[in-house]
């Protein structure tokens, strides 16, 4: 993992189109932590009778590397806690709550973000309660899915395991105000930084 590049990927306030801008409920989801369907909020799941169709997941986990592939270029990208914590505020300030899609293909209608936290305890945090062992900095949600069709036939069969999400960030690296007095060296050095920090956290995960 050591050979390829590290990308620390922002958001940029000054362009247009920057933040999350829908979440997708896929088969594989890229930062590895898949949902789980809840019949109620009440921990207590197999006294519940009624089904709520609740999907409760990790949106995006800090510090983990995420593989990525453009063409022969192979890399991978992380997210700060900072921006984590950033780019959730923007998404629902932004009201894009309703905004989803399958598998990052086609939208959907339906499903709507009715919870969202950023998870500030590795013991008492409500993911906790639900078995998702995810780092403090984590963006949960809890989507509602008000969709037959998705609830019956990718939710109930498994055909979906997590969220993934879409939107526009920047590569640290490449912002122009802070690349022009950046030499090679103080670049490489960054890097190197950040993936140490990054298997130091995943080591200790």
């Amino acid at each position: 993992m050591s050979d390829f590049k590290i990308i620390e990927l922002i958001l940029d306030d000054e362009l247009e189109l920057n933040g999350i801008e829908a979440i997708s409920v896929v088969e594989n989801p890229a930062i590895e932590s898949d949902f789980i369907a809840l019949k109620s909020q009440d921990v207590k799941l197999a006294e519940v009778n009624a089904e709520k169709r609740l999907l409760m997941g990790a949106l995006l986990i800090p510090n983990k590397p995420i593989y990525r592939r453009n063409g022969e270029d192979e890399y991978y990208i992380y997210f700060s806690k900072e921006t984590v914590l950033k780019a959730s505020q923007k998404y629902l300030m932004s009201n894009n709550q309703h905004n989803a899609t399958m598998e990052h293909q086609y939208d959907i209608s339906g499903l709507t973000l009715v919870e969202s936290w950023i998870v500030e305890d590795e013991v008492h945090d409500k993911s906790r309660k639900y078995g998702l062992d995810v780092p403090v900095g984590t963006w949960m949600g809890s989507v509602k899915v008000n969709n037959d069709e998705v609830w019956n036939d990718y939710v109930k069969t498994g055909k979906v395991k997590g969220f993934s999400i879409e939107g526009y960030f920047v590569d640290k690296m490449e912002r122009p105000n802070e690349n022009l007095e950046m030499s090679e060296d103080k670049k490489a050095e960054e890097i190197i930084s950040k993936l140490r920090d990054i298997f130091a956290s995943e080591s200790d995960s």
